[in-house]
């Protein structure tokens, strides 16, 4: 070597801290990517969905894949229905409308309608009103209530307040006691084409796996710049000898 070379001299305490957080960022994308996996698989049983309709009968929706499209009969309940707050659509805020239908020798299957836009006041609600009552034929696809990211955005419908009833992420014990009825495992999203909803365009809940996979190169390559961190900040210079 050299008399001016830099050397390669590690220390144990930077090259443990350096192996750790390279290792962490490590099984952070590895995270990543099997998330991306999943949303994958998610995405293909949402297209598989579509692929024919089925008659749900009086099956419970858990007694047919999840996001099958299906046709089911009965009879909507306009009178109790469901605003699902904290719901946005191309940036804009809104509702959901959840609205129960009333089926023969079945449980109650709770049919979202679609997004409505939040009207510039908490005093006052959308009308998301129906028409004349009676059977109805719908079709749409079956799929689990919308669950947030953190449980912190919560909030049971109120047993105090009218119809319809604003809550946020609720699950179906709580649309169930407020309903006072029997309540299938499972909502439908009612087809776009119907003339009964309002705004929707399904799509598998969750970030597209494109977005997990980027997310998963990124945290693999923190680990490689921490490692190339650790290789520069471990050479020093040279030994300087007695004069």
């Amino acid at each position: 070597m050299s008399p001016g070379a830099r050397r390669f001299a590690p220390t144990l305490g930077v090259t443990l801290a350096a192996l750790l957080l390279a290792a962490l960022f490590v099984r952070l994308g590895l995270w990543q990517w099997q998330r991306g996996e999943q949303r994958q698989a998610a995405a293909a049983r949402f297209a598989r969905g579509a692929d024919q309709l089925l008659e749900l009968g009086t099956k419970t929706a858990a007694e047919v894949p999840l996001y099958q499209r299906v046709s089911v009969a009965g009879e909507l309940d306009g009178a109790h229905q469901f605003l699902l707050d904290n719901r946005t659509h191309e940036g804009h805020a809104g509702y959901e409308v959840l609205t129960p239908l009333h089926r023969v020798d079945a449980p109650v299957l709770l049919v979202d309608r679609g997004w409505v836009p939040f009207p510039g006041s908490r005093a006052q609600l959308p009308d998301v009103s129906l028409g004349a009552g009676g059977p109805v034929q719908l079709t749409g696809r079956l799929a689990t209530l919308p669950v947030p990211g953190l449980a912190l955005g919560r909030a049971a419908p109120s047993p105090g307040s009218s119809w319809p009833k604003v809550t946020s992420y609720p699950d179906l014990a709580q649309l169930a006691a407020a309903l006072g009825a029997r309540v299938d495992a499972r909502i439908l999203l009612l087809d776009p084409t119907s003339p009964l909803g309002y705004v929707r365009v399904w799509q598998p809940p969750g970030l597209t796996p494109l977005r997990h996979f980027g997310y998963a190169i990124q945290w693999w390559t923190f680990a490689l710049l921490t490692l190339a961190l650790w290789v520069l900040v471990s050479r020093r210079g040279p030994r300087v000898g007695p004069a």
